[in-house]
């Protein structure tokens, strides 16, 4: 297949795009700057210009394609609302182009809008719109094309890490830092998800290939990973204090992460394993948290 991948120069899509060559597919990978371009050019990939703002250069993108694995996010977290919604009007720009298709759509979404109002663990049979992690929109834009009859798919993600990035706990390094302390709340008891970068690039090449209708994946490898651990490697690598904070305290110190600091948000991915065979062999969150060098990462 020829795949349009967005963020094909990002943490997660530059994983994945040697998962997609590997499998014999042809690339079309999205470029936001020359750099951007140069990089994909010399992987051998056919690079397209555009960005997530520009609409037209979306949909130009999606008419190339036989399919679309779209991971590019505007992770400037202090406009995480109207980057969501920003999302939605992608997803929606590449339904405009699909319609009357059987050509693949394969969406990002995050582990905890699997979550019931109930609480507990996360399933991918679950679609809660009332969590909020206001990344509820890409999977709301999702299911208005999925009843459109278009092939949509969705890639619900943890905290994705290596030795350099840790989904939000990249930001929780940050706070730290501004903060002089590294703080979780209550009895730190609450869980996060997590997973290898390169386990999660494998699960989209696999996913796909599936091209399920409807399927929704959970890239997990490791169900729940407790706020106080994790807040205990990150005070011993920035050789910070560990304190911890009551609900009314955690707005000023954590800011706009506060709606998730304390949030339970274990997932399963049983059913994903199930459906593809997919097997985690990568490190584990706090091995990784534990190898990274703190002092060459100052973020």
């Amino acid at each position: 297949m020829r795949i349009f991948l967005t963020g094909a120069t990002g943490f997660i899509g530059s994983r994945i795009l040697p998962e997609l060559l590997a499998a014999g597919h042809e690339v079309l990978g999205l470029a936001r700057s020359e750099d951007g371009a140069r990089a994909l050019a010399e992987a051998g990939v056919r690079v397209h210009r555009g960005s997530l703002e520009d609409l037209a250069s979306m949909r130009s993108g999606a008419e190339e394609a036989d399919a679309i694995i779209h991971t590019a996010f505007d992770h400037d977290f202090s406009r995480f609302v109207e980057n969501c919604e920003k999302d939605r009007k992608v997803i929606s720009a590449f339904g405009e182009v699909l319609k009357g298709s059987s050509r693949p759509l394969l969406i990002t979404s995050g582990t905890g809008i699997g979550i019931p109002d109930e609480g507990g663990i996360g399933l991918e049979s679950v679609v809660n719109f009332n969590h909020p992690n206001p990344r509820i929109a890409s999977e709301q834009a999702g299911q208005v094309l999925l009843e459109q009859g278009i092939n949509v798919s969705v890639m619900r993600l943890p905290q994705v890490h290596d030795t350099s990035r840790q989904g939000l706990i990249t930001s929780w390094i940050a706070i730290a830092r501004t903060q002089g302390k590294v703080a979780f709340v209550g009895e730190g008891a609450n869980r996060w998800p997590a997973a290898h970068v390169g386990d999660v690039a494998r699960l989209y090449a696999l996913a796909i290939t599936r091209s399920e209708p409807g399927a929704r994946y959970h890239a997990v490898a490791e169900e729940g990973v407790p706020a106080r651990a994790i807040a205990q490697v990150l005070a011993d690598g920035l050789d910070l204090p560990l304190v911890s904070l009551s609900r009314h305290e955690m707005q000023d110190y954590f800011g706009w992460l506060a709606m998730l600091a304390s949030e339970d948000m274990p997932a399963s991915s049983a059913r994903t394993r199930e459906i593809t065979g997919w097997v985690p062999t990568g490190p584990d969150l706090l091995t990784d948290l534990k190898a990274m060098n703190y002092a060459a990462n100052p973020l």
